[in-house]
C-alpha cells in the first residue's frame, strides 16, 4: 500500500487510523487507534494523539502537545507548544473513568497558544484565539481573545489573528485582510 502522507521512522501510528493526504507526522509522536487525521495537517514532535481523536484538514500541531480521547478539532486549527487537553473533569488514579470523557470541541480557524490548558467540556469558537499559559475553563465564543488562569476574555480578534478595535459604530476592520466585523451587544463577533 503506498500511502500518502509522511510519518517519520521514529513516530507510532497504530491500526486503525485515517490519516489524509499530505500530512506530516514528526519524531516520536504516537498516534493511536481509531483516529481521524485530515488532509495537510502537520504534527510536530513528541505529540500524543489519543484514540478517536477527530482532527480537519490543515491542523497545526507544535511540539509537546497531548490531545486526549473526546476531542475534535475542526478544519485550520493550531495548537502551540506543550499545550493540553483534558477529558476527565475530575482524574483520580485509583478510579477508572473511561465512560465518563468530555467532549471539547475546537471550531475552525481557532488557536491555541503555547503551554494552554483546556479544562475538558469547554468548546472553543472559530477564529478564537487562546494566549499563552492561559487555562480555559468555560466556553470560548467566536473570535474571542482569552488570557490568564482562569482565562479570561479580553477583546476580540480577527480571522487573520489581529487584535480587533471597534469604532462608535460597533464596526471594526482587520490591518490585514481588510474584511470588516460588527460588534453586536458587546457579546458577539461577526464578519460582514
Amino acid at each position: 500500500m503506498n500511502k500518502k502522507y509522511f510519518a517519520h521512522d521514529t513516530a507510532v501510528i497504530d491500526d486503525n487510523c485515517k490519516i489524509g493526504e499530505g500530512t506530516k507526522i514528526w519524531h516520536f509522536t504516537h498516534i493511536m487507534s481509531g483516529c481521524t487525521i485530515g488532509e495537510n495537517c502537520n504534527i510536530g514532535q513528541n505529540v500524543v494523539v489519543s484514540p478517536e481523536v477527530i482532527l480537519g484538514k490543515n491542523v497545526k500541531i507544535q511540539n509537546n502537545v497531548s490531545i486526549y480521547t473526546g476531542v475534535i478539532c475542526e478544519d485550520d486549527v493550531f495548537l502551540g507548544p506543550s499545550m493540553v487537553f483534558t477529558n476527565v473533569i475530575n482524574p483520580r488514579s485509583a478510579v477508572n473513568r473511561k465512560t465518563e470523557y468530555l467532549q471539547t470541541i475546537v471550531k475552525k480557524g481557532a488557536s491555541i497558544g503555547a503551554n494552554a490548558t483546556i479544562v475538558c467540556g469547554h468548546n472553543i469558537g472559530q477564529f478564537a484565539f487562546i494566549g499563552a499559559g492561559a487555562v480555559v475553563t468555560k466556553e470560548v465564543p467566536d473570535y474571542a481573545l482569552v488570557v490568564g488562569n482562569p482565562a479570561r476574555q479580553i477583546g476580540w480578534m480577527s480571522e487573520y489573528g489581529h487584535r480587533l478595535n471597534f469604532d462608535e459604530n460597533n464596526i471594526a476592520i482587520c490591518p490585514e485582510s481588510n474584511e470588516k466585523y460588527k460588534l453586536i451587544n458587546n457579546k458577539k463577533v461577526i464578519k460582514l
